[in-house]
């Protein structure tokens, strides 16, 4: 099996391919600019595998150990090491991505597709413009707690403004690990007087809606990046952590009405359902929904 043989079929074309059907389980999700995949390898027998898109690739390795196997992208030494977890890899935009192996272990791994284009990030980092190196198999403590973080967001979605500001994190991880210098200098103070009113009026009126880090961005009229960095500067905690104590304070008042029900409060205060909304109560407050309006009775 040391040698790829190109007439295999292969999955779809959009996602990392292995060489046999029904090999593993795959668990995706998406954000803004970036598409991940999981994939589980749940039989221990010989396959190959391969990827090449218009999209940035990291790879997540981490369980991966093999009896014999290479690995090669296009651009960098081809590798047969057998013990690669936890390890990262890169594969730029363009770039061939293919290797087979004979695993010792299951493996686990993740695909996180990364648009150059970047929506997240600010323009003036000319992210789609940088000049990516491959790389095979490396460790970077900082890259491999973002990506963790991002990837833990298939398994348990927390808020899309919680996972938008993990891709932008994780794409300034990327451009560190590139060696890029970053163009972009965070704003020395916090929000504008103007910029914390519109922003308190904005999310007053939209609690029951699904607030994105974009959204907020926008009318600070700054970067996601740096809207974030200067946010927690100015209201001592990140967007996503504001927002949902804003809700919990407005679940209060609500829960003080005895003729609304939990789940109507749940959705009027923007939780998806009243579960997740007892969760994050309980979490808040340290006892649940009903709990809380039995005291207040």
């Amino acid at each position: 099996m040391g040698v790829l043989d190109r007439s295999t079929s292969f999955g779809p074309p959009s996602t990392v391919q292995l060489s046999r059907s029904n090999l593993g389980r795959r668990f995706a999700d998406g954000w803004t600019g970036v598409h991940a995949e999981k994939i589980d390898i749940v039989h221990r027998v010989s396959f190959e595998y391969r990827a090449a898109s218009s999209s940035h690739m990291l790879i997540l390795t981490e369980r991966g150990s093999r009896y014999d196997g290479e690995t090669m992208i296009e651009g960098a030494a081809k590798s047969m090491l057998r013990d690669f977890s936890p390890r990262l890899s890169f594969v730029p935009a363009g770039y061939q991505y293919r290797g087979w192996q004979t695993p010792r272990v299951l493996t686990r791994v993740t695909y996180l597709h990364i648009d150059p284009a970047a929506p997240l990030l600010d323009p003036e980092l000319r992210f789609s413009e940088i000049e990516f190196t491959p790389r095979l198999f490396f460790q970077d403590r900082d890259l491999w707690q973002s990506a963790l973080k991002l990837k833990n967001q298939i398994e348990k979605p927390a808020s899309r403004d919680y996972s938008e500001a993990l891709v932008i994190v994780l794409l300034h991880e990327l451009i560190r690990m590139n060696g890029s210098a970053s163009a972009e200098r965070a704003p020395s103070g916090g929000l504008a007087g103007w910029q914390r009113k519109r922003l308190d009026e904005h999310i007053c009126e939209h609690l029951a809606d699904e607030i994105s880090l974009i959204d907020l961005a926008d009318i600070a009229r700054l970067s996601p990046f740096h809207f974030a960095r200067a946010f927690k500067r100015s209201f001592g905690e990140p967007p996503h952590r504001y927002l949902r104590q804003r809700r919990i304070e407005l679940a209060k008042k609500l829960l003080e009405s005895p003729t609304t029900s939990v789940s109507e409060i749940a959705q009027a205060v923007g939780f998806v359902d009243p579960a997740s909304f007892t969760a994050a109560f309980r979490r808040s407050v340290g006892m649940t929904p009903t709990d809380y309006r039995r005291l207040r009775e």
